[in-house]
């Protein structure tokens, strides 16, 4: 059972014989561990239908469970002891504790992912052993695009669940773009009111001649937003919100058209987009762009408190992909290069970016975009997400600004798993489960002072082509299970990893993944439920270019 541990643990040191937990079984959490202990108590028995009765004294739960800070552990790090003296976990903070808690429903069986009994005569035993583990990386995410295709509210709280299950601990939420905004603000009611639904849909990539007529919207409320952080908080994640600024920017046009560049395009009759691709549409590059999205950030940093987790402090603001042809076209825009001495569009676009950088920093927040916000320079809080390759992450860490790795060619999760026939609507590269689980987020040209700028990686789920629920789980899983061990774990060179261990380790994993009601793609391919024949994709062939 210790080996089929996802993602790997620095060290396991197996014991003889096994701890039995019983209707007498307690649980007794020690100071600083109560959140974890409320929680794995509500899993526990859920799962094993065992009373798991509150320990006052860790006396008490002998042959039971006990969670404990220990004072030699660092941040995260943790370590389970399973012996005659029944469970203990012990971590060097709550977050250690928590994993910790993880690892011990690893080791009861698939079944304890399960949220009610399904054999009342089960017999639950956890093997004698020594379990000692801590992160590689501090930041360990998963970006979920809830702007293409709406999530609901459930669906991101069960997706909090599935990272937590995981090791993650970064929920990094896409919230606004051309194809919808997601987030209540309550000062400008029109931007859900207008701009969280479509008319219609495109079905597959932009070139497809398919559509689907029904609206498409939703957004979540403020209460809900609280929900979420909340929820989040208590399994040890930090949500980081992305408000997609100046470009990807329809949708908060369509609601408002002054913040679009009126005198080259009749923003008026724009409405929010029903297709994909980079939009020509963007934000006006004006002082009231800037009064109006600091209307929307005092409200955003209201609902995301900078104090709820390591990472919480930080704002995601976009930057990429924006399109200057209205810029150059524009009469107001060139009186705005004119006016602030800027050498031109680009620049224009670093001063916008900049606006922002300072005025997070100015309320204790940190700025982060993706790449392309470097141009022009960056101040010394603000970190970049390095997606278009490696490259701008090298270059963010070597001006002294922090990194978090995660480039298209080996973590966009809306890329194809397989190049056969049967996969679904085939986005990008072919990225399998091996190519993941062989990604290092951390380039070799780095220094050793460099390398401590990559704050982690994430994986990324772009949802154009993932309509529902099931959809975003089969992009998603196994492979998020993969980048999890390759943030958490301590591997070899990526050519040197044990890929048949990993898979031998999954088969059981798939297990957890059925018991937790993930749609993922079987080892075999798509099950016929999965294909969507006739829908045109936009598949790359060949291996991805390393940049």
């Amino acid at each position: 059972m210790p080996t089929s541990l996802i993602p790997a643990p620095r060290g396991v040191v197996a014991g003889t014989g096994e701890t039995r937990l019983t209707e007498a079984s307690r649980l007794y959490a020690g100071a600083g561990t109560e959140g974890v202990g409320r929680w794995l108590g509500g899993v526990l028995r859920a799962a094993t239908g065992l009373l798991w009765r509150e320990a006052r004294e860790p006396a008490q739960a002998r042959d039971g469970v006990r969670l404990s800070l220990a004072a030699d552990l660092g941040p995260e790090a943790y370590r389970l002891v399973s012996d005659p003296a029944g469970v203990l976990v012990e971590g060097g903070d709550a977050a250690g504790v928590l994993y910790g808690a993880q690892t011990l429903r690893q080791l009861l069986g698939a079944d304890a992912f399960r949220r009610a009994p399904v054999r009342r005569d089960r017999v639950w035993t956890v093997p004698h052993l020594t379990v000692e583990d801590a992160p590689r990386f501090r930041w360990r995410g998963l970006m979920l695009d809830v702007a293409r295709h709406f999530m609901p509210k459930e669906g991101v709280l069960r997706y909090l669940d599935l990272m937590s299950a995981h090791k993650l601990n970064v929920l990094h939420l896409h919230l606004t773009d051309d194809q919808g905004w997601r987030v209540e603000i309550k000062r400008y009611p029109r931007l859900t009111e207008t701009g969280s639904w479509r008319a219609r849909t495109k079905i597959g990539h932009r070139a497809s001649p398919l559509w689907d007529d029904r609206p498409h919207g939703g957004f979540y409320t403020q209460d809900d937003l609280r929900e979420i952080v909340a929820y989040a908080a208590e399994r040890h994640i930090c949500v980081v919100p992305e408000i997609d600024v100046p470009g990807h920017s329809q949708a908060a046009i369509a609601a408002y058209p002054e913040l679009g560049n009126s005198d080259v395009v009749d923003t008026a009759a724009l409405t929010v987009w029903d297709t994909w691709g980079i939009n020509p549409n963007v934000l006006a590059p004006t002082e009231d762009t800037l009064r109006f999205y600091e209307g929307v950030l005092e409200e955003l940093l209201e609902l995301f408190p900078a104090h709820a987790g390591p990472f919480s402090p930080f704002v995601h603001i976009g930057g990429d992909e924006c399109v200057k042809d209205q810029w150059r076209e524009s009469r107001t825009a060139r009186e705005q290069i004119a006016r602030l001495g800027l050498a031109d569009e680009d620049a224009l676009q670093s001063w916008f970016i900049g606006h922002f950088d300072r005025w997070l920093a100015e309320r204790g927040r940190r700025l982060i975009g993706w790449d392309e916000i470097l141009q022009g320079g960056l101040a010394p809080g603000a970190a970049v997400s390095s997606w278009r390759g490696y490259a701008g992450g090298v270059t963010a860490a070597r001006a002294g600004h922090d990194v978090v790795m995660c480039p298209e060619q080996q973590v966009y999760l809306d890329h194809r798993q397989d190049a056969g026939p049967d996969e679904p609507v085939p986005i990008g590269y072919v990225r399998t489960l091996e190519d993941v689980y062989r990604f290092d987020p951390v380039p070799a040209e780095l220094t050793p002072e460099e390398r401590e700028r990559v704050l982690g990686t994430q994986a990324n789920v772009w949802t154009e082509v993932m309509e529902d629920q099931g959809r975003v789980d089969y992009q998603t899983f196994p492979r998020l299970a993969a980048l999890a061990e390759v943030a958490w774990s301590e591997l070899p060179a990526p050519a040197d990893r044990d890929f048949p261990g990993f898979e031998r380790r999954m088969t059981e994993h798939y297990r957890r993944l059925d018991a937790l009601g993930v749609a993922y793609r079987p080892p075999g391919g798509p099950r016929p439920w999965q294909r969507r024949p006739g829908v045109l994709g936009r598949p790359i062939d060949g291996p991805p270019p390393a940049l």
